[in-house]
């Protein structure tokens, strides 16, 4: 299981971009094949695969791109884990 945080920065259209960011938390949100967290921060993602993962990161860059950004940074953190059951309850059990 994958869990991953992935963070986006639309530029080119001012400063406060919330609204989009929200909008494409609601995209992923729809996404059955991804389960994510947002935060205040980054958008944690849960998902099966890599592949699947960078599906979804590329939809909503291209999302971003469609809403008339003209750049979009994108910082991507990924844990790959296969020798336990990964996933984001497990590993907030641990921190609380």
């Amino acid at each position: 299981m994958i869990v991953a945080d992935v963070t986006f920065y639309p530029i080119g259209k001012g400063v406060s971009v919330g609204d989009t960011i929200r909008k494409v938390v609601d995209r992923m949100k729809n996404n059955n094949s991804i389960k994510c967290y947002p935060n205040s921060m980054a958008t944690v993602i849960e998902c099966e695969s890599i592949d699947v993962l960078m599906d979804a990161v590329k939809d909503a860059e291209k999302f971003i791109e469609n809403l008339g950004f003209p750049r979009v940074e994108t910082i991507l953190r990924i844990d790959n884990r296969n020798d336990v059951d990964n996933s984001v309850k497990r590993k907030i059990k641990y921190v609380e």
